[in-house]
C-alpha cells in the first residue's frame, strides 16, 4: 500500500450515498492533481469483497467506465441507481449528482 493508495481511498470512502465523483475530482481532493489514471488504477485492484464505494466514482462526462452490456458495468449502474442516481442517455447528470467537498 502506498501513501497515494490510501490518500485516494480516503477520500472515495467520503464520497456520500446519492452521489458520485470524477476520477479527477478524487484526484484532486486527494492531493494527486492531474492523476485521475492513477485513481482508475487504484480503484481496479481493489479486493472484490471491498467495502469502498468505489462505484461512486464516475468519468469527467457523468458515464460508466466499464465497457456497456458487461457485468461490470451493470454491477456499478446497478448500485448508483439503488442510491437513487439518475441516468439519463446513459449518463448521470453531474451537475445534480456531484459531490463536493
Amino acid at each position: 500500500m502506498t501513501d497515494n493508495q490510501e490518500r485516494i481511498w480516503h477520500i472515495v470512502a467520503r464520497i456520500p450515498s446519492g452521489k458520485v465523483a470524477t476520477y479527477g475530482q478524487v484526484a484532486e481532493y486527494a492531493g494527486l492533481p492531474g492523476r485521475a489514471r492513477l485513481v482508475g488504477q487504484t480503484l481496479a485492484r481493489l479486493p472484490a469483497d471491498s467495502a469502498l464505494p468505489w462505484h461512486r466514482v464516475v468519468n469527467s462526462q457523468g458515464r460508466l467506465s466499464f465497457p456497456v452490456g458487461g457485468e461490470k458495468h451493470a454491477r456499478q449502474r446497478n448500485r448508483l441507481e439503488a442510491e437513487g442516481i439518475p441516468f439519463q442517455d446513459g449518463r448521470i447528470p453531474l451537475r445534480r449528482c456531484r459531490w463536493r467537498l
